[in-house]
């Protein structure tokens, strides 16, 4: 579509169908959802001022619904794509380039005659894109290459997973482009896991980059890793009287590498007492017989941690259950066993190490005061710093975001609404 005329259909009203997919129908919000595409138009425009055929991208953020730091192991988890979303403009051309201009971050240029792991890119966006062309490229995929302005509000660091959202936006617009759309939504996944394990330099699992590709509530059992099950759900918290509300505690997440590092690892050495590599191929019942003798070779933590592995995948699977069955009261009753879970024997929602910053059992402890003792909260994601999540009574949700943006600074609270689709070409 001519730019020109794609800023006027944006400033008159136009896209409501596409866009009402996205971020529901409240006029309010596809106003303002109009104005931001719009704008990213503009900057568009202002950036590459020799492109006038453009298109509309966007890839959703995740929450985490259930199954905390179970993906690791092999094991199930669900998940949740959000409305906060990464959108661009694009203009495809056959130059052999990709640009691509993030707010915020500045241009990425990639030479797509040059593919290869380049170590002075690692941990940077540069190398993600050039992960996903190189992989695209590896299946055969002949891609001319495309300028594009990008704008997020997945905020880094907002536990909703912004990496994997820009993953997606990616590997959508070359698939979609040049490929025909015939990777699909779940090889786009396994894309970006590639990029960002081989190219950024990340050993992340598949659970983020899949939440945001196939949208909707996402039901994954990563026990053939190289072939999860991946199952769609659909449920309507709104439609039983639930936001799904965010909130950033403002906890920095710097010198926290170790204890993100020894979860895994922990669980890791009380699956090598039985022989096995991930906890996922243990025995449960071996697993509690030995306890006892569990202790002379791993730490008490690394046993409590294995546990909530063991109780955690059984929750993720009836999660899931519930939910295909409308049975929100056993959705919820398995939700505050998973946040107990957590909090007591997975042990992440504070640092050991800053025992004096404790935002996230803060944030828990002053939700309960709105949301009452057997509120629906607990951490969010990797957790030691970060975010909360909360599903919230509709007549309770204002007072509840006002509470937490008084604690922790104006816009802290996020309320979500479920997307039900991934990865999308919008025009």
């Amino acid at each position: 579509m001519n730019i020109e005329l794609l800023i006027n259909k944006l400033n008159n009203s136009g896209f409501r169908e596409e866009l009402s997919v996205l971020y529901g129908s409240d006029a309010g919000v596809l106003y303002s959802q109009r104005q931001r595409y719009s704008k990213a138009a503009e900057r568009f425009r202002e950036i590459f001022q020799s492109r006038e055929d453009v298109h509309l991208f966007s890839a959703p953020g995740r929450s985490e619904i259930g199954g905390n730091h179970t993906d690791h192991q092999h094991g199930c988890a669900l998940g949740a794509a959000v409305n906060l979303d990464v959108v661009a403009v694009v203009a495809f051309h056959d130059e052999g380039v990709i640009r691509l201009y993030s707010e915020g971050y500045g241009m990425t240029e990639i030479d797509l005659s040059d593919l290869g792991v380049h170590e002075d890119e690692k941990g940077k966006s540069i190398s993600i894109v050039r992960g996903i062309a190189a992989k695209f490229a590896s299946m055969g995929v002949k891609i001319g290459g495309f300028d594009a302005y990008s704008v997020s509000d997945v905020l880094s660091g907002s536990g909703l997973s912004s990496s994997a959202a820009f993953e997606t936006l990616v590997g959508t617009i070359i698939d979609v482009q040049y490929n025909d759309g015939k990777a699909g939504e779940i090889e786009i996944a396994k894309i970006g896991q590639y990029a960002e394990n081989v190219y950024f330099g990340k050993g992340s699992g598949l659970l983020d980059q899949m939440v945001c590709s196939v949208g909707g509530f996402v039901f994954l059992d990563f026990r053939d890793t190289d072939n999860p099950v991946v199952e769609k759900h659909s449920f309507d918290f709104a439609a039983s009287g639930y936001n799904l509300c965010i909130t950033d505690t403002k906890g920095s997440h710097s010198d926290l590498t170790d204890d993100y590092v020894a979860v895994p690892a922990e669980m890791k050495s009380v699956a090598e007492c039985f022989g096995k590599e991930v906890l996922r191929e243990v025995d449960e019942k071996e697993f509690f017989k030995a306890i006892p003798s569990l202790r002379e070779k791993c730490s008490d933590r690394a046993i409590l941690r294995a546990i909530h592995f063991f109780g955690e995948n059984h929750r993720a699977i009836d999660e899931a259950d519930a939910l295909d069955r409308g049975d929100i009261e056993r959705f919820f009753r398995l939700y505050r066993q998973s946040a107990a879970s957590s909090a007591d024997l997975l042990q992440n929602l504070y640092s050991t190490k800053k025992p004096l910053e404790q935002g996230i059992p803060l944030a828990i402890a002053v939700s309960r005061t709105v949301l009452g003792e057997n509120g629906m909260v607990r951490v969010h994601g990797g957790g030691f710093a970060g975010t909360i999540q909360a599903f919230v009574p509709l007549d309770r949700t204002e007072a509840y975001r006002e509470k937490m943006d008084a604690l922790f600074g104006d816009g802290s609270c996020y309320v979500l609404r479920i997307r039900p689709v991934g990865g999308v070409k919008i025009a």
